[in-house]
């Protein structure tokens, strides 16, 4: 054995998994096809959101949360309704169990600490029992994503030292190796040395093989959302016809091959339809990798149109319900819709997820947190605003129709006596405080909340009023982002194979595994639960291998 444990892949889910077997005196080679600027895969350029159910956080912000409540919103969410979900859902209770228990006491003992604001991340389709969240439960690191990797990335580093995990960068796994019905292995290919950007498309020369093996094998690998093929493949005929036209909100390296190498083995694949893409993608102006989208975390005061400047409907509101949202545009016919704003709201209410798009949460600068409260909107919001090519900036409304036919398709024109008259409509709500408008009623809810009204949510007021603009006109493009569905596993992370039989010596965590189960989310996530988990499956199937070898 060269090992005791294999981690195939060192993102987030491989980082803890990694960390809890060496933590139980086992030895582990930790594989990536990628070089060692990748270490913390996709869970680097995240924010750093984490789920939290009744924290500290929470009750000081004056939120009422519960583990009651917050399975009423996941399982509303979920809506798991197939045969497959047993494992899904058991998973999702285990998590709920973690997120209302020591998920938070376990990170802060490592030195993760909180934003004190809470955000209030995907409201939901507007009813009790359906999706979304009823609260305020979106917990932003400080530090961002460099943040949730660096107490994992620091206890892997201190085995490192010690020589009882190794890594092997470069190491692109073509196969398990299969002896008896047990895994006892991986094989593959040796990728010649790379020396690009962390994020960037790295060689795929091959100057070599390996064959290595150990007692238990843990595939944390990641999604498949830097293949645009394979999600048009699986994308869901719920979703209405795959777009044509999609950003990338991760690198070219999550590409989802290891889901058909372990399929391959013998394992379980189960909800591969499955899968988050959000609808406020814009193109990066500075990109990282090709391709490269960023997502723009809204609050709830931007008119939203459709490519042809028609209103979408209720709930679809920015920051509610993606999946409902997504489903609603793929109607529509085409591959982007609109955001149109005024300069007061998006000082206010634009956010951009990444941590190298919040460089004051990422580097805990404190004073350059405190211009976020400040006249004037954040400096990466100003440089999309300025050389991004998805805004358009006016100071009439006529001005800002012209823009947005410049930017949009020859057969998605938007009328600008179409556009004013819904404007106008909307101003008028603006005078009472009482409106039917459901969207106003929305905002003025949301600032009922102290973090929405401190940071997040602008004070209802006139597009059309001049004090108010600039006007602004965002072109929102679909994004790719997570697998919801993969490796079917049950609650020791161990991979099943297709009769329900745990596939002996092989586990999975991480995105790879839905995050759990195969799909502990179901067709819609709390969001925050992402990185959560990564966490809580690498522990899972990190601490359950190093007891098998033991």
């Amino acid at each position: 054995m060269d090992a005791d444990v294999i981690v195939i892949g060192a993102g987030l889910a491989g980082l803890v998994a990694a960390a809890e077997a060496a933590d139980r005196g086992r030895s582990v080679l930790l594989l990536d096809q990628e070089g060692e600027q990748n270490l913390g895969g996709q869970a680097f350029w995240s924010l750093g959101g984490l789920f939290l159910v009744d924290s500290p956080e929470q009750r000081r912000m004056g939120v009422k949360d519960s583990r009651e409540l917050a399975e009423q919103d996941w399982m509303g969410s979920a809506q798991f309704d197939r045969a497959e979900d047993a494992w899904p859902r058991r998973w999702a209770e285990a998590y709920l169990d973690f997120a209302a228990g020591e998920k938070r006491s376990w990170l802060h003992g490592m030195g993760l600490r909180l934003f004190p604001v809470v955000g209030w991340a995907e409201r939901g389709d507007g009813r009790a029992e359906g999706h979304g969240n009823s609260v305020p439960r979106f917990h932003l690191t400080w530090g961002t994503g460099p943040g949730v990797v660096a107490p994992f990335e620091r206890r892997v580093r201190e085995h490192v030292t010690t020589g009882r995990i190794r890594f092997a960068f470069r190491h692109q796994v073509d196969g398990l190796v299969v002896e008896d019905g047990v895994v006892v292995g991986a094989h593959g290919s040796l990728l010649e040395p790379t020396g690009v950007d962390r994020g960037v498309a790295s060689s795929r020369t091959v100057v070599g093989d390996f064959e290595l093996r150990a007692q238990a094998v843990i595939v944390t690998s990641g999604g498949i959302g830097g293949n645009h093929d394979l999600v048009r493949k699986v994308w869901p005929e719920r979703l209405g016809t795959p777009p044509a036209t999609m950003v990338a909100g991760v690198p070219a390296h999550v590409d989802g091959r290891m889901l058909a190498v372990t399929q391959d083995a013998g394992a379980s694949v189960i909800n591969p339809d499955r899968l988050w893409a959000y609808v406020e993608g814009l193109r990066n102006w500075d990109p990282v990798w090709e391709n490269h989208g960023i997502r723009i975390l809204p609050g709830p005061s931007s008119l939203w149109l459709d490519a042809t400047g028609a209103r979408l409907p209720a709930p679809y509101f920015p920051g509610f319900d993606t999946l409902g949202t997504l489903r609603y545009l793929r109607g529509t016919g085409h591959d982007y819709s609109w955001f149109v704003l005024t300069q007061k709201v998006i000082e206010k209410e634009f956010a951009l997820s990444g941590s190298e798009q919040n460089p004051d949460l990422t580097g805990k600068d404190v004073k350059l947190l405190l211009s976020r409260v400040r006249p004037g909107a954040p400096g990466p919001i100003e440089k999309f605003k300025t050389h991004g090519e998805d805004f358009v900036v006016a100071d009439t409304l006529e001005e800002l129709v012209a823009g947005m036919n410049r930017v949009g398709d020859d057969d998605a024109t938007v009328d600008v006596d179409a556009l004013r008259r819904l404007v106008e409509a909307r101003d008028r709500e603006i005078d009472n405080d009482f409106t039917k408008d459901a969207q106003i009623t929305a905002m003025r809810g949301a600032r009922r909340y102290r973090g929405d009204k401190l940071v997040r949510v602008a004070t209802p007021h006139r597009f059309l009023d001049p004090k108010n603009g600039p006007l602004i006109a965002v072109r929102l493009n679909i994004l790719t982002r997570k697998t919801l569905g993969g490796l079917e596993t049950d609650l020791s992370g161990r991979c099943l194979t297709s009769d329900g039989a745990p596939l002996p010596g092989l586990y999975a965590a991480g995105e790879v595994s839905g995050f759990g189960g195969g799909g502990m989310m179901g067709y819609n996530a709390l969001e925050g639960t992402f990185l959560g988990g990564c966490l809580f499956s690498g522990r899972v199937a990190g601490r359950a291998a190093a007891e098998r070898v033991g």
